[in-house]
């Protein structure tokens, strides 16, 4: 049952493949080779032998989003280990250059503590946004927030003030 779900999420998406129809070279180069990367990076035969599709899909986004990202310190309460091999040189903490958000608890009253200490280089990744899709448009209409990606099982949010205002649906 969960492959014909993944199935018609895919194929709902289609028109949103490998980037296509995206504009800015920025926002092109990270949905083709970060978000849709295809090659195998170097640490994914070690990685998440044990996890189901949907845990090893996102556990290697989580991987090149560091990989690409190089963050001193991440927040995140999973996913450390493929976290931690996308940048070995990060430690775990309040981080405001990589955080991973879920939506569980009180995530309202942690989304709003995170807004306090962004900056333009923050990478802000919200899971399971296909459960609560009117707090995704809450979190994408919000002035703070500029470039969004909404990848239908997480949802990445970039905070650089120069840039305009943009949402994408991409066919993860």
């Amino acid at each position: 049952m969960q492959r014909l779900k993944y199935l018609f999420v895919w194929l709902s998406r289609i028109g949103h493949c490998r980037g296509f129809g995206i504009q800015s070279p920025t926002d092109y180069w990270l949905v083709r080779y970060v978000i849709n990367e295809h090659w195998p990076y170097y640490q994914y035969e070690a990685l998440g032998k044990e996890d189901d599709w949907l845990t090893r899909k996102l556990g290697q986004l989580y991987f090149r989003l560091a990989n690409w990202r190089q963050p001193e310190m991440i927040e995140s309460d999973g996913y450390q280990e493929y976290l931690q091999a996308g940048c070995k040189k990060a430690t775990f903490g309040e981080s405001p250059e990589l955080i991973r958000l879920t939506l569980d608890g009180d995530y309202r009253q942690r989304l709003a503590y995170i807004y306090n200490k962004v900056y333009d280089d923050t990478v802000l990744v919200v899971e399971n946004i296909w459960r609560n899709r009117d707090f995704w448009k809450e979190l994408k209409a919000d002035k703070r927030v500029r470039v969004t990606f909404d990848l239908y099982y997480c949802g990445i949010a970039l905070f650089d003030k120069k840039r305009h205002k943009h949402n994408y649906i991409i066919n993860f």
